[in-house]
Protein backbone atom coordinates (compact mmCIF):
# COMPACT_ATOMS: atom_id res chain seq x y z
CA UNK A 1 0.00 0.00 0.00
CA UNK A 2 1.40 3.24 -1.28
CA UNK A 3 0.88 6.48 0.99
CA UNK A 4 0.83 9.79 -0.85
CA UNK A 5 -0.15 13.47 -0.48
CA UNK A 6 -3.98 14.26 -1.47
CA UNK A 7 -4.53 17.22 -2.42
CA UNK A 8 -8.15 18.71 -0.73
CA UNK A 9 -10.12 21.89 -1.15
CA UNK A 10 -13.59 22.39 0.76
CA UNK A 11 -16.35 23.95 -0.31
CA UNK A 12 -18.80 26.16 1.81
CA UNK A 13 -16.55 27.50 4.62
CA UNK A 14 -19.32 28.09 7.01
CA UNK A 15 -18.98 26.68 11.08
CA UNK A 16 -18.85 22.87 10.04
CA UNK A 17 -15.55 23.33 7.70
CA UNK A 18 -13.07 24.19 10.49
CA UNK A 19 -13.92 20.90 11.68
CA UNK A 20 -12.72 19.28 8.36
CA UNK A 21 -9.67 21.69 7.92
CA UNK A 22 -8.45 20.51 11.13
CA UNK A 23 -8.48 17.12 10.31
CA UNK A 24 -6.83 17.70 7.46
CA UNK A 25 -4.37 19.77 9.22
CA UNK A 26 -3.99 17.05 11.73
CA UNK A 27 -3.23 14.54 8.55
CA UNK A 28 0.56 13.88 9.22
CA UNK A 29 1.19 15.19 5.59
CA UNK A 30 -0.82 12.96 4.34
CA UNK A 31 -3.49 15.55 2.47
CA UNK A 32 -3.16 19.65 1.72
CA UNK A 33 -5.84 22.08 2.06
CA UNK A 34 -4.81 23.55 -1.24
CA UNK A 35 -8.22 25.72 -2.29
CA UNK A 36 -11.62 26.44 -0.44
CA UNK A 37 -14.91 28.13 -1.74
CA UNK A 38 -17.57 29.74 -0.57
CA UNK A 39 -20.28 31.48 -2.77
CA UNK A 40 -19.00 34.74 -0.09
CA UNK A 41 -15.80 35.49 -1.65
CA UNK A 42 -14.72 37.65 1.04
CA UNK A 43 -15.47 34.67 3.58
CA UNK A 44 -13.76 32.48 1.48
CA UNK A 45 -10.61 34.67 1.41
CA UNK A 46 -10.71 35.16 5.15
CA UNK A 47 -10.28 31.25 5.71
CA UNK A 48 -8.00 30.65 3.57
CA UNK A 49 -5.73 32.96 5.53
CA UNK A 50 -7.28 31.56 8.58
CA UNK A 51 -5.68 28.36 7.82
CA UNK A 52 -3.03 29.46 5.31
CA UNK A 53 -4.88 28.01 2.00
CA UNK A 54 -3.35 29.37 -1.17
CA UNK A 55 -6.50 29.96 -3.35
CA UNK A 56 -9.84 30.92 -2.56
CA UNK A 57 -13.10 30.95 -5.23
CA UNK A 58 -16.45 32.03 -5.46
CA UNK A 59 -17.81 28.63 -7.15
CA UNK A 60 -17.04 24.97 -7.53
CA UNK A 61 -17.18 25.38 -11.13
CA UNK A 62 -14.20 27.84 -10.81
CA UNK A 63 -12.40 25.50 -8.75
CA UNK A 64 -12.79 22.31 -10.72
CA UNK A 65 -11.35 24.08 -13.57
CA UNK A 66 -8.50 25.72 -11.84
CA UNK A 67 -7.63 22.93 -9.47
CA UNK A 68 -6.13 19.32 -9.83
CA UNK A 69 -7.46 17.99 -6.87
CA UNK A 70 -7.90 14.48 -5.52
CA UNK A 71 -10.61 15.03 -2.23
CA UNK A 72 -13.25 18.03 -2.19
CA UNK A 73 -14.70 18.26 1.15
CA UNK A 74 -18.62 19.57 0.81
CA UNK A 75 -19.48 21.78 3.77
CA UNK A 76 -22.64 23.28 2.20
CA UNK A 77 -26.13 23.62 2.98
CA UNK A 78 -28.13 20.10 2.26
CA UNK A 79 -29.79 21.63 -0.65
CA UNK A 80 -26.53 21.68 -2.93
CA UNK A 81 -25.22 18.30 -1.50
CA UNK A 82 -26.58 16.16 -4.46
CA UNK A 83 -26.08 18.92 -7.14
CA UNK A 84 -22.11 19.48 -6.30
CA UNK A 85 -21.44 16.07 -5.34
CA UNK A 86 -22.75 15.22 -8.92
CA UNK A 87 -20.80 18.16 -10.28
CA UNK A 88 -17.61 16.35 -8.82
CA UNK A 89 -18.56 13.04 -9.76
CA UNK A 90 -18.31 14.12 -13.13
CA UNK A 91 -15.23 16.02 -12.86
CA UNK A 92 -13.61 12.66 -11.23
CA UNK A 93 -13.05 13.61 -8.00
CA UNK A 94 -14.02 12.15 -5.03
CA UNK A 95 -16.08 13.49 -2.59
CA UNK A 96 -16.04 13.18 1.45
CA UNK A 97 -19.89 15.34 2.44
CA UNK A 98 -21.38 16.38 5.56
CA UNK A 99 -25.16 15.06 6.35
CA UNK A 100 -27.12 14.33 5.15
CA UNK A 101 -26.15 13.06 2.03
CA UNK A 102 -28.74 14.45 0.09
CA UNK A 103 -32.43 15.99 0.75
CA UNK A 104 -34.43 12.68 -0.54
CA UNK A 105 -33.67 8.68 -1.24
CA UNK A 106 -33.72 9.46 -4.81
CA UNK A 107 -31.21 11.71 -5.00
CA UNK A 108 -29.13 9.18 -3.06
CA UNK A 109 -30.05 6.64 -5.68
CA UNK A 110 -29.37 8.96 -8.49
CA UNK A 111 -25.51 9.49 -6.55
CA UNK A 112 -25.20 5.99 -6.74
CA UNK A 113 -25.74 5.66 -10.58
CA UNK A 114 -23.41 8.44 -11.27
CA UNK A 115 -21.15 7.00 -8.81
CA UNK A 116 -20.39 3.83 -10.33
CA UNK A 117 -20.12 5.86 -14.40
CA UNK A 118 -17.14 7.72 -12.80
CA UNK A 119 -13.49 7.57 -11.14
CA UNK A 120 -14.54 9.37 -7.96
CA UNK A 121 -16.41 8.12 -5.38
CA UNK A 122 -18.89 9.73 -2.65
CA UNK A 123 -18.25 9.33 1.18
CA UNK A 124 -21.16 10.69 3.85
CA UNK A 125 -19.85 11.85 7.65
CA UNK A 126 -20.75 10.21 10.19
CA UNK A 127 -17.51 10.42 12.30
CA UNK A 128 -19.08 8.80 15.63
CA UNK A 129 -18.73 5.34 13.94
CA UNK A 130 -15.47 5.69 13.69
CA UNK A 131 -14.34 6.56 17.74
CA UNK A 132 -12.36 4.39 20.04
CA UNK A 133 -15.44 3.17 22.13
CA UNK A 134 -17.58 2.15 19.12
CA UNK A 135 -14.72 -0.01 17.39
CA UNK A 136 -14.79 -1.94 20.21
CA UNK A 137 -18.15 -2.65 21.36
CA UNK A 138 -18.29 -3.89 17.50
CA UNK A 139 -15.31 -6.02 18.03
CA UNK A 140 -17.03 -7.25 21.69
CA UNK A 141 -20.45 -8.15 19.85
CA UNK A 142 -19.23 -9.69 16.86
CA UNK A 143 -17.07 -12.38 19.25
CA UNK A 144 -20.02 -12.93 20.88
CA UNK A 145 -18.81 -12.30 24.68
CA UNK A 146 -21.76 -9.76 25.02
CA UNK A 147 -23.94 -12.32 24.06
CA UNK A 148 -27.25 -11.30 22.06
CA UNK A 149 -28.27 -7.68 21.90
CA UNK A 150 -31.84 -7.38 22.99
CA UNK A 151 -32.86 -4.00 23.90
CA UNK A 152 -31.36 -0.15 22.75
CA UNK A 153 -32.15 3.67 23.71
CA UNK A 154 -30.82 6.18 21.55
CA UNK A 155 -31.35 10.16 22.20
CA UNK A 156 -30.34 13.33 20.43
CA UNK A 157 -31.79 15.49 23.05
CA UNK A 158 -30.64 18.94 21.63
CA UNK A 159 -31.53 22.57 21.98
CA UNK A 160 -31.55 25.21 18.81
CA UNK A 161 -33.12 28.03 19.53
CA UNK A 162 -35.51 30.73 17.13
CA UNK A 163 -32.04 32.21 16.46
CA UNK A 164 -30.84 29.09 14.88
CA UNK A 165 -33.80 28.95 12.65
CA UNK A 166 -33.60 32.08 11.19
CA UNK A 167 -31.25 30.80 8.99
CA UNK A 168 -33.15 30.84 5.64
CA UNK A 169 -32.09 27.21 4.78
CA UNK A 170 -33.03 25.77 8.24
CA UNK A 171 -36.08 24.28 9.25
CA UNK A 172 -37.62 24.19 5.83
CA UNK A 173 -38.13 20.92 3.23
CA UNK A 174 -37.00 22.32 0.25
CA UNK A 175 -33.41 23.13 1.61
CA UNK A 176 -33.42 20.83 4.84
CA UNK A 177 -34.95 17.83 3.90
CA UNK A 178 -36.11 17.56 7.64
CA UNK A 179 -35.57 18.66 11.28
CA UNK A 180 -33.41 16.84 13.97
CA UNK A 181 -34.48 13.68 12.20
CA UNK A 182 -32.91 14.74 9.70
CA UNK A 183 -29.93 16.77 10.54
CA UNK A 184 -29.33 16.05 14.52
CA UNK A 185 -30.50 12.97 15.68
CA UNK A 186 -28.92 11.10 12.18
CA UNK A 187 -25.20 10.63 13.81
CA UNK A 188 -26.71 8.81 16.47
CA UNK A 189 -29.14 6.47 15.10
CA UNK A 190 -26.11 6.19 12.56
CA UNK A 191 -23.79 4.58 15.09
CA UNK A 192 -26.96 2.57 16.46
CA UNK A 193 -26.91 0.67 12.71
CA UNK A 194 -23.28 0.49 12.63
CA UNK A 195 -23.74 -1.88 16.33
CA UNK A 196 -26.71 -3.29 15.94
CA UNK A 197 -27.12 -3.78 12.31
CA UNK A 198 -30.24 -3.57 9.39
CA UNK A 199 -33.41 -2.34 10.73
CA UNK A 200 -36.46 -4.08 10.27
CA UNK A 201 -39.60 -1.70 10.80
CA UNK A 202 -40.37 1.29 12.06
CA UNK A 203 -43.93 2.55 14.02
CA UNK A 204 -43.23 6.55 14.72
CA UNK A 205 -44.10 10.15 15.33
CA UNK A 206 -42.96 13.40 14.21
CA UNK A 207 -44.47 16.93 15.47
CA UNK A 208 -44.06 20.49 16.02
CA UNK A 209 -43.70 21.16 19.55
CA UNK A 210 -42.21 24.56 19.78
CA UNK A 211 -40.59 26.25 16.70
CA UNK A 212 -41.86 28.08 14.17
CA UNK A 213 -40.39 26.06 11.19
CA UNK A 214 -41.76 23.65 8.59
CA UNK A 215 -40.16 20.20 9.91
CA UNK A 216 -40.68 18.73 12.73
CA UNK A 217 -38.56 19.50 16.11
CA UNK A 218 -39.19 16.20 17.82
CA UNK A 219 -40.03 12.70 16.62
CA UNK A 220 -39.94 9.30 18.40
CA UNK A 221 -39.47 5.95 16.21
CA UNK A 222 -39.59 1.80 17.39
CA UNK A 223 -37.66 0.00 15.51
CA UNK A 224 -37.32 -3.61 15.23
CA UNK A 225 -34.01 -5.19 13.81
CA UNK A 226 -32.66 -8.50 11.90
CA UNK A 227 -31.30 -10.07 15.12
CA UNK A 228 -34.38 -9.53 16.98
CA UNK A 229 -33.39 -6.71 19.05
CA UNK A 230 -35.81 -3.67 19.57
CA UNK A 231 -35.05 0.49 20.40
CA UNK A 232 -36.02 3.26 21.25
CA UNK A 233 -34.91 6.61 18.99
CA UNK A 234 -35.61 9.84 20.24
CA UNK A 235 -34.58 12.99 18.35
CA UNK A 236 -35.02 16.59 19.64
CA UNK A 237 -34.34 19.96 19.07
CA UNK A 238 -36.49 21.46 21.86
CA UNK A 239 -34.84 20.25 24.92
CA UNK A 240 -32.74 22.39 27.65
CA UNK A 241 -30.48 20.19 29.00
CA UNK A 242 -29.05 18.52 25.94
CA UNK A 243 -27.35 15.25 25.76
CA UNK A 244 -26.25 12.24 23.06
CA UNK A 245 -26.88 8.99 25.23
CA UNK A 246 -26.85 5.45 23.52
CA UNK A 247 -27.65 2.52 25.54
CA UNK A 248 -27.41 -1.65 24.54
CA UNK A 249 -28.73 -3.92 26.78
CA UNK A 250 -27.18 -7.06 26.01
CA UNK A 251 -27.33 -10.41 27.46
CA UNK A 252 -24.46 -9.85 29.32
CA UNK A 253 -24.40 -6.39 29.84
CA UNK A 254 -25.46 -3.30 29.17
CA UNK A 255 -23.04 -0.88 27.61
CA UNK A 256 -23.46 2.92 26.97
CA UNK A 257 -22.36 6.58 25.64
CA UNK A 258 -23.37 9.53 26.67
CA UNK A 259 -21.75 12.46 25.38
CA UNK A 260 -22.96 15.78 23.12
CA UNK A 261 -21.10 16.38 20.49
CA UNK A 262 -18.41 13.66 20.43
CA UNK A 263 -17.62 11.08 22.58
CA UNK A 264 -13.88 9.49 24.00
CA UNK A 265 -13.61 6.62 25.90
CA UNK A 266 -13.96 8.11 29.62
CA UNK A 267 -17.74 8.53 28.42
CA UNK A 268 -18.62 5.02 28.14
CA UNK A 269 -19.76 2.60 30.87
CA UNK A 270 -20.41 -1.33 31.20
CA UNK A 271 -22.46 -2.84 33.77
CA UNK A 272 -22.09 -6.69 33.68
CA UNK A 273 -25.17 -8.71 34.20
CA UNK A 274 -25.21 -10.92 37.31
CA UNK A 275 -23.03 -13.99 36.88
CA UNK A 276 -21.11 -12.41 33.91
CA UNK A 277 -18.86 -9.88 36.11
CA UNK A 278 -15.93 -10.55 33.99
CA UNK A 279 -17.41 -8.95 30.71
CA UNK A 280 -16.80 -5.82 32.38
CA UNK A 281 -12.58 -6.55 31.99
CA UNK A 282 -13.14 -7.16 28.62
CA UNK A 283 -13.70 -3.81 27.70
CA UNK A 284 -10.38 -2.62 28.28
CA UNK A 285 -10.30 1.10 27.05
CA UNK A 286 -6.99 1.68 24.89
CA UNK A 287 -4.38 4.75 24.99
CA UNK A 288 -6.46 6.78 22.48
CA UNK A 289 -8.43 9.62 24.62
CA UNK A 290 -9.28 11.64 21.20
CA UNK A 291 -12.87 12.93 20.55
CA UNK A 292 -15.42 11.13 18.11
CA UNK A 293 -14.59 13.75 15.90
CA UNK A 294 -13.56 13.85 11.97
CA UNK A 295 -10.60 13.35 12.33
CA UNK A 296 -11.09 9.23 12.58
CA UNK A 297 -13.13 8.95 9.58
CA UNK A 298 -10.76 11.43 7.94
CA UNK A 299 -8.36 8.60 8.82
CA UNK A 300 -9.70 5.55 7.65
CA UNK A 301 -10.92 7.89 4.40
CA UNK A 302 -7.80 8.37 3.46
CA UNK A 303 -6.43 4.67 3.96
CA UNK A 304 -8.84 3.82 1.53
CA UNK A 305 -7.96 6.15 -0.75
CA UNK A 306 -3.86 4.69 -0.21
CA UNK A 307 -5.65 1.30 -1.16
CA UNK A 308 -7.10 2.61 -4.37
CA UNK A 309 -10.78 1.87 -2.63
CA UNK A 310 -13.97 3.66 -1.93
CA UNK A 311 -14.11 5.54 1.08
CA UNK A 312 -15.96 4.96 4.07
CA UNK A 313 -19.41 5.95 4.55
CA UNK A 314 -20.13 4.45 1.21
CA UNK A 315 -23.26 5.67 -0.47
CA UNK A 316 -24.61 2.15 -0.03
CA UNK A 317 -24.02 2.49 3.65
CA UNK A 318 -25.38 5.95 4.18
CA UNK A 319 -28.69 5.02 2.36
CA UNK A 320 -29.48 2.40 5.28
CA UNK A 321 -29.54 5.29 7.20
CA UNK A 322 -31.21 7.85 4.77
CA UNK A 323 -34.17 5.01 4.18
CA UNK A 324 -34.44 5.47 8.10
CA UNK A 325 -34.78 9.01 8.00
CA UNK A 326 -37.73 8.57 5.19
CA UNK A 327 -39.34 5.69 7.23
CA UNK A 328 -39.78 7.73 10.69
CA UNK A 329 -41.54 9.93 8.32
CA UNK A 330 -43.98 7.30 6.36
CA UNK A 331 -44.65 6.30 9.46
CA UNK A 332 -45.41 9.05 11.13
CA UNK A 333 -47.68 11.21 8.65
CA UNK A 334 -49.07 8.05 7.30
CA UNK A 335 -49.88 5.89 11.28
CA UNK A 336 -48.86 2.87 9.39
CA UNK A 337 -45.89 0.58 10.17
CA UNK A 338 -42.83 1.26 7.63
CA UNK A 339 -41.00 -1.88 7.01
CA UNK A 340 -37.12 -1.67 5.11
CA UNK A 341 -37.62 -1.43 1.45
CA UNK A 342 -40.98 -0.56 1.78
CA UNK A 343 -40.23 3.13 0.22
CA UNK A 344 -39.25 2.32 -3.17
CA UNK A 345 -39.40 4.73 -6.44
CA UNK A 346 -42.31 6.35 -6.98
CA UNK A 347 -43.01 6.62 -2.95
CA UNK A 348 -43.61 10.54 -2.50
CA UNK A 349 -41.65 9.34 0.72
CA UNK A 350 -38.79 8.52 -1.56
CA UNK A 351 -39.01 11.80 -3.55
CA UNK A 352 -39.21 14.21 -0.54
CA UNK A 353 -39.28 13.44 3.25
CA UNK A 354 -42.25 14.95 3.71
CA UNK A 355 -44.00 12.72 1.16
CA UNK A 356 -47.88 13.11 1.44
CA UNK A 357 -47.30 16.51 3.80
CA UNK A 358 -46.65 17.03 7.39
CA UNK A 359 -49.97 17.14 9.34
CA UNK A 360 -49.49 20.70 10.37
CA UNK A 361 -48.82 22.08 7.31
CA UNK A 362 -50.58 25.44 7.22
CA UNK A 363 -52.21 26.11 3.67
CA UNK A 364 -49.72 28.80 3.24
CA UNK A 365 -46.64 25.96 3.08
CA UNK A 366 -48.41 23.90 0.63
CA UNK A 367 -46.82 25.36 -2.46
CA UNK A 368 -43.07 25.32 -0.75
Amino acid sequence: MSQRNYRAAIVGTGGIATAHAQALAGSGGRASLVAVVDVDLDRARAFAAAWDVPHAYASLAELLREEELDLIHLCTPPLLHAPQALECLEAGVTVLMEKPPTLSLAELDTLIEAERRSTGHVATVFQHRFGAGAARLRRLLASGRLGRPLLATCLTQWYRDEAYFAVPWRGTWVSEGGGPTMGHGIHQFDLLFSVLGPWQEVSAMAARQARDTETEDVSMALVTFDNGAMATVVNSVVSPRETSVLRFDFERATVEVEHLYGYTDDDWTVTPAPGHEDVAELWEPGAATGVSNHDGQFAQVLDALDRGEAPPVTLEEARRTMEFVAAVYASSFTGERVRRGQIGPGSPFAERMDGIGAPWRAPSEASR
